[in-house]
């Protein structure tokens, strides 16, 4: 219980040793450049202190649920003995059968979606660009975009580990769709788009999507964790560009189908 409590008090003091920077950054600008005093001041206060505790209560509980519970599933998922049962894993040098993988896909998928639900940033994100866009952008929308955008990507990556496919490749052509997707996508979505890409590697999804790339590389034979472990994170980045746009453009197809059976349906009624 000491030990528990020894480490809420370290991580809380580390807590504030993060924040204080942005405390003061934002206490000089507004005192000695602006020369204004703070508005409201007692109720930023106590939100400061609710940010430091929240954050320190969430890095614990990430450090000592989340995080062992996604290492763990990811060595679990991807020991030989379980993927390829009585069968073995093949000798070094043999072709590995990718289909044998299934479940470290869909486990690759899933845990890359309900990640990026729970991402703080890209919670912050969606609720600005639907207050920004007046409604027109839906906050849980867009976090459903971005989602299925991660959980592609995070599974396509356990894919590329288990094949030994050449990271540049999927960059490349992932790059290549989403030039492609701004020349013809709206011009409101694509900055928000690009942003959306940022914000899912942030606190929640990268410890996790980490320890499921290392952990493939270690127990996929003849692959190398520094060389296939990582890269897991640059795939989770472009692929929801490519969803969000995406989103966009099959929006504006759809609200342009609708108004032209509506601009039909006058016409047909006066010509009966």
């Amino acid at each position: 219980m000491i030990a528990e409590l020894t480490n809420i008090l370290g991580v809380f003091l580390l807590t504030i040793r993060d924040v204080a920077p942005i405390a003061l950054i934002l206490a000089f600008f507004q005192l000695a450049v602006l020369r204004k005093p703070v508005p409201h001041l007692k109720e930023v206060l106590v939100g400061f202190v609710y940010v430091i505790v929240g954050l320190a209560l969430f890095l614990v509980g990430l450090e000592k649920a989340l995080f062992p519970l996604g290492s763990t599933m990811a060595e679990q998922l991807t020991d030989p003995a379980f993927v390829f049962g009585e069968a073995g894993a093949p000798a070094a040098g043999e072709e590995i059968p990718w289909l044998k993988y299934y479940w470290v896909y869909i486990f690759a998928a899933a845990i890359g979606f309900s990640t990026t639900i729970a991402e703080p940033s890209l919670i912050a994100v969606s609720l600005k660009a639907d207050e920004a866009s007046s409604g027109s952008v839906k906050a849980f929308a867009l976090r459903i975009a971005v989602a299925i955008g991660v959980a592609a990507s995070i599974a396509l990556g356990a894919f590329r580990i288990v094949t030994g496919a050449p990271l540049h490749v999927f960059m490349m052509a992932g790059y290549l769709v989403v030039i492609i997707q701004t020349m013809f996508a709206p011009k409101e979505i694509i900055p928000l788009a690009y942003d959306s890409g940022g914000v899912t590697t942030s606190t929640v999804t990268v410890p996790l999507v980490t320890a499921l790339g290392l952990g493939l590389a270690s127990t996929v034979p003849g692959r190398s964790p520094l060389i296939d472990g990582f890269g897991l994170i640059a795939l989770a980045s472009l692929f929801p560009m490519i969803t969000v746009m995406g989103y966009a453009q099959g929006s504006r197809a759809w609200a342009n189908w609708n108004n032209a059976k509506r601009a039909e349906a006058p016409s047909e009624g006066s010509e009966s």
